[in-house]
């Protein structure tokens, strides 16, 4: 079982986010997933121009790091992601990756997967960890959970997340093996693949790559 971090923090080993990222990894490998984690600072990931190539060819106009990166996300059965709160927002690595994923938005390429979603801030840290799980329900993935701290509020508001991050680690590997199901995550993500089909169908050739993903699935 493999299961890969991706935070999005600029200061690399100080940060707090890629502190609770690291904890749900060491949860994880207590349980004995294998781990990876990916700083997305340390990566050339081009802004998403909207040009739909990748609808119709399932590639992208840019050579960068985003299609490496891409392939680690689909190897992996779980994924972790972790921002701070840049004004109520994920900083522009993460909303560069994010804007970039259109394509598996629509072919729902995480279904199957698990994830959790970390984040510090210093007003507010559940504003970014609700983003990043609703971005990765729109992908296709469980959510096992969150975990978060407002660090204005002292170092003891980072060590409980840290250790809810920890946990957080065990719960997402027991969901991998059990493959527990969400329900009501479910059927959210069911009306997404839905609404996506009904655009995909549309559009027909003009998005042939998309196209050809879900006939061949029967639109199921």
């Amino acid at each position: 079982m493999k299961i890969l971090g991706i935070h999005s923090s600029p200061n690399g080993k100080r940060s707090q986010t890629l502190r609770l990222v690291n904890a749900v990894l060491r949860g994880a490998a207590g349980e004995g997933a294998e781990i990876e984690v990916v700083e997305l600072c340390k990566l050339r990931i081009e802004f998403c121009i909207g040009c739909r190539k990748c609808f119709k060819t399932g590639a992208c106009v840019f050579d960068d790091d985003y299609a490496p990166l891409l392939e680690k996300m689909l190897a992996a059965d779980g994924l972790v992601w972790g921002s701070p709160n840049y004004s109520f927002c994920v900083t522009a690595r993460m909303k560069a990756l994010i804007d970039r994923m259109a394509d598996v938005i629509h072919l729902q390429s995480f279904d199957g997967k698990y994830s959790c979603a970390v984040a510090t801030g210093g007003r507010d840290d559940e504003v970014i960890t609700r983003y990043l799980s609703t971005n990765l329900m729109d992908f296709g993935a469980y959510v096992s959970g969150t975990a978060g701290a407002v660090v204005t509020r002292g170092p003891e508001a980072v060590d409980r997340a840290e250790e809810r991050a920890l946990e957080l680690g065990r719960v997402l590997v027991n969901d991998i093996r059990a493959g527990t199901l969400y329900f009501d995550q479910r059927r959210a993500m069911d009306a997404n693949r839905r609404e996506f089909q009904a655009k995909i169908r549309q559009a027909g050739e003009a998005w042939k790559h998309e196209f050809d993903y879900w006939e061949s699935r029967g639109w199921a």
